[in-house]
């Protein structure tokens, strides 16, 4: 791993080379210069903080990639605010939540979504299914066509996750 001084050199030389190139690409998949902005200023944060920059054979692909995924993140967060905003749209006035709670209630969502992100999608599958749908360990592996020591160690795993992301490694 670079030191952290020459991981900021290589960021800003990925930066100096590339930024024009990546506002661009973003703002042709968007449709807007500003959310490109912003999610471009994200790409390079994240790889800045990661401190795991090191001399890249192909910029603009490693580019693509952390910037797909920061826009995934986005659409993700985009579409929870969304529904919860639909769901309780049709609340009276009198029982509807602050803009306050509102905002607390998203930043839990996207906090959530991040966490559920981190999961394999098969052991995200079960650990919803079990969750929100309230199936039992049985149900899943039927409805899976798995064992039901296959849907144990996913829960497993996905416990040991969430638990990490909130408590830390």
């Amino acid at each position: 791993m670079p030191s952290s001084e020459a991981s900021i050199r290589l960021v800003n030389t990925l930066y100096s080379d590339h930024q024009p190139w990546l506002l661009d690409m973003l703002r042709r998949k968007l449709g807007n210069v500003d959310n490109a902005a912003d999610l471009a200023q994200d790409t390079f944060a994240r790889i800045l903080s990661s401190n795991e920059a090191g001399p890249l054979r192909e910029p603009r692909a490693y580019l693509t990639t952390v910037a797909g995924r920061i826009a995934a993140q986005y659409f993700r967060r985009l579409a929870l605010e969304r529904t919860y905003l639909e769901a309780i749209a049709h609340l009276p006035e009198a029982v509807s939540p602050s803009p306050e709670t509102r905002l607390l209630v998203l930043e839990a969502l996207a906090a959530v979504s991040r966490v559920l992100d981190g999961l394999k999608p098969h052991v995200r599958e079960i650990f919803l299914m079990a969750q929100l749908d309230g199936l039992t360990y049985p149900q899943i592996a039927s409805q899976l066509e798995v064992s039901v020591n296959v849907v144990q160690k996913a829960m497993v795993k996905a416990y040991r996750h969430c638990y990490d992301a909130v408590y830390g490694d």
